[in-house]
């Protein structure tokens, strides 16, 4: 299959994984709101810091073998491919092992300082569900792996597909669980069941996609596992940052603001984000070519790829802030059923910063992509705290719309840090970016308009 067929096919796979995602954090909350009430919803959203930091975790060890294991198939030594999945396995397992632990005693120590107990939700169905949803999310940690196997084989479409699929059970679970009238247990273990089934499935239909381990087994390999070890600490960062930054800026709103400010703050920073995954498009259609044609040293076509993305992604976030502007606080209203009172200048603040997440977000996969991701992870790290400390300090002189304006700090930031250093490693400057990308989307229109008038 040719470049161009993939790319299409991971865009529309993409679309369609986006707008199930957008329904997945969009669609339940008027349901979350109306069955349990806007305070209620806001503890439950406080409560899941903890299966929140596990889910952003996964982006460590499991990301560090994955993109090994890609670069080093499309090398074309297989059997050490081979070798990086059965130590990437087996250091994952590891990793789950730890975590369970370590969830364990940080809901211990919750409850013996009775932290649930300050909470609206009963204290024993809160430590349950948050239970359950830290087993479900660690079972995740594997996604990563197992998404390796579909783009080593050139076929990260039918991954894609495969994760809407799953993204489209949890909703439906969730959805099932709401209108049943159930509480915040069944809802944590309608997520797990789904997780269990699926992991499985996936897991077996990756290895025969990828028909390695019909002629290579693999084995435990000390060297690969050193540098998955090294790699996997330096991904860790990653979701570190965002664990600071998204778990972090919702309880400074908690504290300072109190649990409906945590509700309007999140729903508000979902729906101003909502357009965003759209953007987000671009970024699986394109980094499993990317991340192939540098493991094939193809930097001619790594080169366009990027500064075509990377382009084009900035544009469609300009067309996303201007839509939001105009109809983003009516749907807004709609969408929560008037139960929460978003000031207007709160949400032209969050919306400006999809200009600049379109940026640095575009940028930073060219880290994945290379498998370096230790300098990201310290910019992620420095522009985290400085944007909760901001948070607090704008939330308590200027209320909620302050709490916005700390929030978006962070993308500003990172526009400085990440762009800049993510053209390096694609051995171009930024002048290169702007003066070559028009000239690639020059190429490509004239193509485009070819096809149209034949």
């Amino acid at each position: 299959m040719s470049l161009k067929k993939r790319l299409v096919n991971n865009g529309l796979a993409s679309i369609l994984s986006k707008g199930v995602r957008v329904l997945e954090q969009l669609f339940l909350v008027p349901f979350f709101i109306a069955a349990w009430g806007a305070a209620y919803y806001g503890e439950w959203i406080t409560l899941t810091i903890i299966p929140s930091v596990m889910a952003f975790s996964n982006l460590g060890f499991g990301s560090a073998a994955a993109n090994s294991l890609v670069l080093t198939y499309a090398s074309g030594d297989k059997q050490k491919a081979a070798d990086i999945s059965k130590t990437g396995f087996y250091i994952i397992t590891i990793m789950v092992f730890i975590a369970i632990v370590l969830g364990a005693i940080a809901i211990y120590v919750l409850d013996i300082f009775h932290v649930f107990d300050k909470s609206l939700i009963d204290s024993q169905d809160a430590i349950l569900a948050v239970s359950i949803l830290i087993i479900a999310r660690l079972l995740n940690f594997y996604d990563q792996l197992i998404e390796s196997f579909y783009r080593a084989a050139q076929r990260a479409a039918l991954s894609i597909n495969l994760l809407t699929i799953r993204a489209a059970l949890n909703l439906a679970a969730g959805l099932l669980v709401l209108l049943l009238e159930y509480g915040i247990v069944a809802f944590a273990i309608s997520q797990l069941m789904v997780t269990v089934l699926f992991s499985i499935l996936y897991w077996l239909k990756g290895r025969s996609v990828l028909g390695l381990y019909k002629n290579f087994t693999g084995t435990k390999d000390a060297v690969i596992l050193k540098g998955i070890t090294t790699k996997g600490l330096s991904y860790l960062m990653l979701p570190v940052w965002q664990i600071i930054y998204f778990q972090g800026t919702t309880f400074v709103v908690r504290i300072v603001l109190g649990p409906e400010a945590v509700a309007i703050f999140n729903t508000a920073r979902t729906l101003s984000r909502s357009l965003n995954q759209l953007l987000y498009l671009v970024e699986p259609t394109v980094f499993p070519e990317l991340q192939i044609a540098i493991g094939k040293n193809d930097w001619k076509t790594a080169k366009q790829i990027f500064r075509v993305s990377i382009i084009g992604v900035f544009l469609l976030s300009l067309i996303g802030v201007i839509f939001l502007a105009i109809f983003g606080l009516w749907f807004y209203n709609i969408w929560t059923n008037n139960e929460l009172e978003l000031p207007r200048a709160m949400w032209y603040t969050l919306i400006s910063a999809m200009l600049f997440n379109a940026l640095w977000y575009t940028s930073e996969m060219v880290f994945r992509a290379v498998n370096q991701p230790k300098r990201m992870g310290i910019y992620g790290i420095i522009a985290a705290i400085l944007s909760v400390l901001l948070t607090y300090l704008f939330a308590t002189f200027y209320g909620i719309t302050g709490a916005a304006i700390g929030a978006v700090s962070l993308d500003l930031i990172l526009v400085f840090l990440v762009v800049p250093n993510g053209c390096k490693i694609m051995k171009m400057s930024l002048s290169d970016l702007v003066s070559h990308g028009a000239d690639d989307f020059k190429e490509l229109f004239q193509k485009i308009s070819k096809k149209i008038k034949k």
